[in-house]
């Protein structure tokens, strides 16, 4: 089962229709269950609740694909919009542990979560709010 928080889903979502009909990859990153209030969750349940903004013109990852700013290892995650795609992994995705997926209209039914081999995995929204950990979002 994956867990993602309802305001992070919100926010992926909304990002995607403005981006659209241009495609947007954004990293994800994880808090654990403890650290988040009221969930029925083990402590160490990895539950996603913070995204790094990608920064426009940021020319090596425009050219390389190297984004320096979001720390390695940090963002299991990763999520993307297909603005004229399937709702499934493609090859040109970036992949994690963790890829979410999204397509028009931009609703909860066209999100999606997969692991990196493209399977779809279970999903489960919460309706909680993360910590604050404004040091993760950009």
């Amino acid at each position: 089962m994956i867990y993602i928080t309802r305001g992070l889903v919100d926010t992926l979502l909304r990002l995607a229709s403005e981006a659209d009909p241009d495609s947007t990859t954004i990293p994800l990153s994880v808090s654990q269950a403890a650290d988040l209030p009221e969930t029925n969750l083990g402590d160490e349940t990895p539950v996603f609740t913070h995204f790094y903004m990608p920064n426009e013109g940021d020319a090596l990852n425009a050219v390389f694909g190297i984004d320096l700013k979001t720390p390695a290892g940090q963002t299991p995650g990763v999520f993307v919009s297909h603005p004229v795609s399937e709702l499934r992994v493609t090859k040109r995705d970036e992949l994690r542990e963790v890829v979410f997926v999204a397509v028009p209209p931009w609703d909860e039914d066209s999100f999606k979560a997969f692991d990196r081999k493209g399977q779809v995995q279970e999903l489960s929204i919460l309706d909680i709010e993360p910590p604050e950990e404004s040091h993760l979002v950009e």
